[in-house]
Parts: C-alpha cells; structure tokens; sequence
C-alpha cells in the first residue's frame, strides 16, 4: 500500500471500521503537516479509550494482488506425482456451479504448465443468464430484454404475451396516465403548530445548473411540475451523480421531513418474500416506470414540495423521491394493487416486484393476471429495466434460482478473490 508517494506495510484492512487509523509516528515520518485538530476519542472493543490528535487527508493507493501458485511435488513408484496447490482451480469448480442453464461437464484432469508465464486467469462469469433483447411494440425501439434459457416454443409465446399487452409499458413519462388520485395519492401529514421554513437558495456551479435547467424543462413539459408563487415551504435542488456520470435532481425536504411524523405502515418481510420466490422455474423481474412519480401529491400538499432554482420556484403534482412517508405510501399501493394475485403470482417489495410460475403455460398465464392488473389501475412498466423469463437473479440482496437461495457472488467475491495462506502464520 502507498500513501502519498511512501510505501507503507503491515497494513490492516478492515471493511467494517468505523475510521481509518493513522499511527503519530507514521505520520511523523511521512512528513504531513495539514493535520486537522479534532476533540475527541476512539473505543475499542474492550471500551479501552485513545485520545485523537486530529484528521488528515491524504492520497492511498492498493496494489496488484499476487499471482503466485505453489505445487508440492514427490517421489513416487511410477515416477513423480504433484498435488496441484492452485486455488483458480478451487475457484473455477464454483463459478461453473453457479452457471444457469446447461452446465459443462468437469473432468479430474489436470494439466501441468511449468511456465507461470502461460497462466491466464478466467473472467468470472456472472451468476445470471446472458438476455436477450425482443421488440415488443409497434417501433423498432419499443423492447425489452428476455432469458436465453427457454425453448424456442416458450420463448415464441412469451414474445406473443409481451407483445398482446404492450400497453403497459410506458416508453416515456407522456405514457404514464398515472394511478388514480381518487384510489390512491399522496398526503402529507405535519405536525400541528409546525412553523414552515424556507430555506435559503443554495449556489451550484455552471454544469448543476444547466443540468437543473433541463430536469426542470422535462418535469414542466411532463406535467410533473408547476410553478408556484408565495410559497411557505420551500427546499433547495441537490444534484447527486448517478452511475452514468448524468446528474439526478433531488430536493432537500429535511425541514418537511422533520416535522412530519413517520408513517408506521409495514413493509414486508424480506425472508418471507425471498423464501416465497425461490425455486421457481422462470421469473419475471419488473420495474415501474418512474413508480413514484406515477402517485399524485394531495392537491392541498403540492405546495409544500416547492423548491427553488434559477428558473423560480416550482413545487410538485407527483409524489417525488425524498419525502419521509413516500416509501410506505408506495408499498401500500403496490399492496392494495396486488392484493388478489400477492403470494400466488408475485412478490413485491416496494418498487421491487417479481413475478413467478412453475413453467409451461402458466408462465404466460400468471403474466397475463398480472397485466390486468397493472392496466385496471394505470400502473406502467419502464421495458428497459424489465426482464422476462429468466431462471435466475438477485432480490433484496439474494441470488434465487430455480434450485433455490444461492450465495450471491457480489457479496462473497472477496472471498473468492482471496489470495491463498503462503505460511503457516497467514493460515
């Protein structure tokens, strides 16, 4: 490990310390001197107490793992015999476990190559179908994406499904007609006596502000917003950098937020809904289009979500993300929605929905009752972040498969990494 420009060793790395710790005698020597004085101590797991001197920031850098592999060899009446030590053979014996599909035959032979130089590691291949993408509305961008696992038969009337019922998939925000307010919306409930507060309009720099100018003209083209004049509550725009390095818009409602009691309407309960979906021969992994924008606010609220930009200020006819009660109000919703087909067809765990069937013509018929649903009740899918038919995947954190829970690669994929014991002090 390099901090600063200085080699350092005997590092100890710990994922789940609550600070990093940086030696006085290290720092001494690395010659900082932008130390941050601080008040305050650290405990141990006996409740022994060390004084902080202060914080600092400074520059890290990990290195490449080791790629070395040891093979014990020894005399035997045939010749010479060698126990081959290398842990990727380990390693590919459980990666090829966790294949979907038709899984390869594995022979005990072993080839030995004495040159380390030829050894080329494998990717790990993920624990999921490869998926395919099938047009199912009338324009040739209308798609979505299916599992490569079924037979051509299934996968034709799957396709036939998707394609009868495109209706519910919403290709942008001027598909979503909405839920009606009248079966569900969105009411804020704030504490009697609370004082409104208007915050004070925040500064962003040149690229905030022209990606706020555009999320602003898309929401007014939309109708997700209007403006507002006179406003008593009103919140700043945070920008957050999603995974595609684009920006995403959201608002500070702290002060609404604190004066709002929580809503104590259950969510479900995850071991329930991951022990209800394993085992299943195909699954059906669904997302609402925008789902909480796909609530109305209560007309008597929507100026209590205004917010503030260069433009003016603008509040909120949908339900947005960051209000304290939106999450209970969602899963109440996909509740009441679902309630006739919940356990039977699909599970669904806020905006987290999965459908389920055993195979066969019930695969399209369980799909088929869950449309209807979704169109009695105006309720749109978005086909980008759907997928049909697969035999696997991850929910609330797990790998379910037709055989079952499964260890999620992503969580132990350290351990799979792990570099072997090179000592006896290592193991």
């Amino acid at each position: 490990m390099a901090a600063e420009g200085f080699k350092i060793e005997r590092v100890l790395i710990d994922q789940g310390s609550s600070a990093n710790i940086l030696y006085g005698s290290t720092y001494r020597k690395l010659g900082l001197w932008d130390l941050k004085k601080v008040s305050g101590c650290l405990y141990g797991f006996s409740g022994e107490r060390v004084p902080i001197q202060g914080t600092v920031e400074i520059e890290t850098t990990y290195g490449e793992g080791s790629n070395t592999r040891r093979i014990r060899v020894y005399p035997t009446a045939g010749g010479v015999g060698a126990i081959w030590a290398d842990s990727s053979v380990a390693k590919r014996c459980y990666q090829d476990s966790l294949r979907v599909g038709q899984g390869r035959l594995a022979v005990n032979t072993l080839s030995l190559e004495l040159d380390s130089r030829c050894h080329e590691e494998r990717e790990r291949p993920l624990p999921v179908e490869k998926l395919k993408e099938v047009q199912v509305g009338p324009l040739e961008n209308q798609r979505t994406r299916v599992g490569t696992t079924m037979t051509k038969e299934q996968e034709a009337e799957l396709v036939q499904c998707l394609q009868q019922n495109s209706d519910v998939f919403a290709w942008s925000p001027q598909d979503m007609p909405g839920i009606d307010p009248k079966f569900m919306n969105h009411k804020l409930s704030i504490a009697e006596g609370a004082r409104p507060i208007v915050q004070k309009k925040r500064k962003q720099g040149e690229e905030k502000r022209r990606a706020i100018k555009e999320e602003t003209e898309k929401l007014l083209k939309v109708g997700f917003i209007r403006e507002v004049r006179y406003p008593e509550w009103l919140a700043n725009v945070v920008m957050v950098r999603k995974a595609n390095r684009r920006w995403r818009m959201c608002m500070d409602y702290t002060d609404l937020n604190k004066v709002c009691p929580k809503d104590p309407y259950p969510l479900s309960n995850i071991d329930r809904l991951v022990d209800n979906v394993s085992g299943y021969e195909f699954l059906r992994f669904m997302d609402a289009y925008s789902g909480y924008n796909q609530i109305r606010m209560h007309p008597g609220d929507e100026e209590k979500t205004a917010f503030i930009t260069d433009s003016g200020a603008f509040c909120y006819r949908v339900m947005p993300f960051g209000l304290k009660n939106a999450g209970a109000t969602y899963q109440r919703l996909m509740d009441k929605i679902f309630k006739e087909v919940s356990g039977q067809d699909i599970e669904v765990y806020v905006d987290d929905m999965v459908a389920k069937s055993e195979g066969g013509r019930s695969h399209c018929e369980a799909l088929r009752r869950v449309y209807r649903i979704l169109r009695r009740h105006q309720l749109r899918l978005n086909p980008e972040k759907c997928s049909f038919g697969v035999q696997a995947g991850r929910f609330l954190g797990y790998m379910l498969t037709k055989r079952g829970i499964e260890a999620n690669p992503e969580k132990c994929g350290a351990v799979i990494s792990m570099r072997s014991p090179q000592n006896v002090k290592e193991v």
